[in-house]
């Protein structure tokens, strides 16, 4: 999401921190840029004007115009504006009510909620060690209540049963009474979608919204709807008093217009995004994050705290500790470092989280991307264990073995063979704390060892 604005607004601030000094056209240039890039990306109109008046009060004044780094000053004027547009700091669910704590989830049809239930379900099961029950009470759409018990059985939630000839009232208020039986921390209701205009389905949501009284009601809403998210958000709003929004199928959106949008037009928080269907593809929104990662500036906080739920500790040591004593870094432990990085959603999503990776060249990028890593993991694959342990024996015949195996050419492997010697060298002096530090000061002045695009 966002990849549009953002490399239109990385183009633009790169020309202004190229400047020593500022002037007042030299700003309302950039601002002109930055209005069109907005546009662009399907943000509201009335936000964009806004937007731009109150980055343009702040950079015009003594705040950008007088400092030492005028260029730096203006991109640390719009990151602070666009923090405040979408919300200033993640809300997170009130889940402080006497148990269960009950979560509605309305919005439109095909907005994704009955898979998003599961994958809040399983947000609160694992991060905060929640026991949820989920219920459906979608009785228009065939398979909806199966569909449900199925997300449920493969996240750990319970799953109250319903079925299409109930009252969707009654199953709510059943499921509720049965949640408080059974001692659960929190309860999901999934309601049907519906379209603002359908009088008689929003009048429904509204009974169960009077009859289970819920502490959060949230908005299932497209990413990809762009403004038209933003005017049913807007609706809804009307209709039931929601809590906040989870904006979906945002690995989808390359604009971003709605999660730029949604807060000022509506005055509800973004709590939640996802991205895609696995079930761990839901994230809290942070709206300084969001901004950093808008900006070209990474978001380290979240690449940490995904490498901390996500990859294999004990893994992890034993190839710290393999490379400690010296035993080598071979193709097995190649491949399995590249499985590890998949788990965090690929390069691709390290990339843009890391501060200044998204400033290297496309072919630079196109070397890393996802693509080149199942085409590594496929030849890796197709060697035996020998070769994977010495890749010194791979030559001629088991170059071509290997190749025609992992659908790829021969001079696919003989490239693979090339970088993973590099890193095999650059592994060995990781197990040398004198050449580690050596290797750590470099990249902190911007070198990369080991990788050559």
């Amino acid at each position: 999401m966002f990849s549009k604005l953002s490399d239109r607004l990385k183009q633009t601030f790169k020309t202004l921190s190229g400047r020593g000094r500022l002037t007042e056209d030299n700003i309302q240039d950039a601002l002109r840029e930055v209005r069109i890039a907005l546009l662009e990306a399907d943000v509201a109109l009335p936000v964009v004007r806004s937007f731009i008046d109150r980055v343009r009060e702040r950079a015009i004044g003594r705040e950008v115009l007088d400092s030492l780094q005028p260029g730096q000053a203006v991109i640390k004027v719009v990151h602070e504006e666009l923090v405040a547009l979408m919300g200033a700091h993640n809300d997170a669910l009130d889940l402080s009510a006497r148990p269960p704590a009950v979560i509605l989830m309305a919005g439109l049809q095909g907005a994704g909620k009955t898979t998003t239930v599961g994958k809040l379900a399983r947000f609160l099961i694992e991060r905060h060690k929640k026991s949820v029950g989920v219920v459906s009470a979608d009785v228009y759409r065939p398979a909806a209540i199966d569909q449900l018990e199925r997300v449920a059985g493969s996240v750990g939630a319970s799953f109250f049963r319903s079925s299409p000839d109930q009252d969707p009232v009654r199953i709510a208020r059943d499921a509720l009474e049965d949640a408080r039986r059974s001692g659960r921390d929190v309860l999901i209701v999934d309601t049907a979608g519906r379209l603002h205009v359908d009088e008689a389905l929003m009048d429904e949501v509204r009974r169960i919204h009077a009859a289970i009284e819920p502490v959060e009601t949230l908005f299932v809403v497209d990413a990809m709807t762009g403004q038209d998210a933003v005017t049913s958000a807007r609706a809804f709003d009307e209709a039931l008093p929601l809590t906040g929004v989870i904006l979906t199928k945002t690995d989808g959106d390359a604009r971003g217009g709605a999660a730029l949008s949604l807060r000022e037009v509506t005055g509800k928080p973004i709590k939640f995004l996802g991205a895609g269907e696995a079930m761990d593809a839901l994230e809290p929104f942070h709206p300084e994050r969001v901004a950093s990662r808008i900006l070209g500036m990474g978001d380290v906080l979240t690449l940490v705290e995904e490498i901390e739920r996500k990859i294999d500790r004990d893994k992890a040591e034993k190839l710290a500790t393999k490379v400690r004593k010296g035993k080598g870094f071979d193709l097995a432990d190649f491949r399995d470092q590249l499985l590890e990085m998949e788990k965090m959603g690929g390069f691709s999503s390290l990339i843009d989280k890391l501060p200044g990776m998204g400033n290297l060249p496309a072919g630079a990028l196109n070397q890393v991307g996802d693509a080149q890593t199942r085409r590594v993991v496929a030849i890796i694959n197709s060697m035996t264990p020998h070769e994977r342990a010495f890749p010194a024996v791979i030559r001629g015949s088991r170059k071509k073995r290997i190749a025609s195996g992992s659908g790829t050419e021969v001079q696919d492997v003989n490239r693979l063979l090339k970088q993973f010697t590099q890193m095999q060298k650059m592994m060995k002096k990781m197990g040398n704390k004198k050449q580690m530090m050596r290797m750590m000061g470099q990249m902190g002045r911007g070198g990369m060892p080991g990788m050559r695009f």
